[in-house]
């Protein structure tokens, strides 16, 4: 999984060293979005999540320090990269003023920016790790019992995430929707997961739908199209596919098959009724 990274610059050369910089020492670990000037990466910003953003100071229009303070107001936690090509003591002043991680004279050497990037890095894992703890403390299990630390730990992100799949499984989610909603990176969110899970979201999502679409099917008043529907599956023939799949019939097979186990017993509680009457 990838951390979220936004690359803000009006001079396309600038934009491109840091890309290729965090692309060739971090390889797949991070997405990065570019922004052409302030105003674009405020947008951005209020769109999506952004673990780490690159902001040039002297941007035309909306400034990177005007930026930033916008961003700060709407994440408290993003990891703020100022670059400029001036070292002027009053914007290392303001830089101070929003937070920000570091304050690079441009052009940055590609081993400040990656050494940068690492401090943002072990930032991001503090603060996640910071946040778990803190839903531990404030969970009903308690540290004191015969439960090991480690175990009663994921077993609490566990409840909070199981809590967001329920609340949402019927909309088009994704595991980067569930991370984002915890605070957490896609990479972090995806090994918290299958501590929890053994498995993978997708995997776990799908089987959760199933399970609740097998529940629908008993009830012949709804039809298989709505059950679809209702079970987070907007295309009726894909829910069959997976459906089959996961159970080995289709839904409308397995309703048949349903009714006929409901019938057979109803019929058994009669005769039971019957011979004791």
């Amino acid at each position: 999984m990838m951390y979220r990274m936004l690359v803000a610059d009006d001079e396309p050369i600038e934009r491109m060293v840091i890309c290729k910089t965090i692309k060739n020492n971090f390889k797949n670990l991070f997405e990065i979005v570019q922004a052409v000037n302030g105003r674009e990466a405020i947008e951005l910003f209020e769109q999506t999540h952004f673990d780490i953003v690159f902001l040039d100071i002297e941007m035309p229009g909306i400034t990177g320090l005007e930026a930033a303070e916008k961003i700060r107001k709407k994440d408290k936690g993003c990891n703020i990269i100022f670059l400029t090509a001036y070292d002027e003591f009053g914007y290392a002043k303001k830089a101070i003023t929003v937070k920000a991680l570091n304050y690079l004279l441009k052009p940055g050497s590609e081993k400040e920016i990656v050494s940068t990037v690492k401090e943002a890095l072990k930032v991001i894992e503090e603060r996640q790790e910071r946040q778990t703890r803190e839903a531990l403390a404030t969970s009903e299990l308690s540290i004191g019992s015969s439960e090991n630390p480690e175990q009663v730990r994921i077993n609490v992100v566990r409840e909070e995430i199981l809590r967001y799949i329920r609340m949402h499984y019927i909309e088009e989610i994704s595991m980067q929707d569930v991370a984002e909603a915890m605070n957490y990176s896609n990479a972090y969110f995806c090994k918290l997961f299958k501590q929890g899970f053994q498995k993978s979201f997708t995997t776990y999502l799908m089987e959760y739908r199933i399970e609740k679409a097998k529940q629908l099917l008993s009830d012949v008043t709804i039809n298989v199209k709505d059950i679809s529907d209702k079970v987070g599956y907007k295309d009726s023939n894909y829910f069959a596919k997976v459906f089959k799949k996961l159970v080995g019939v289709t839904p409308s097979e397995y309703r048949i098959i349903i009714l006929g186990k409901n019938t057979i017993a109803a019929n058994n509680d009669e005769k039971w009724n019957n011979n004791v009457g």
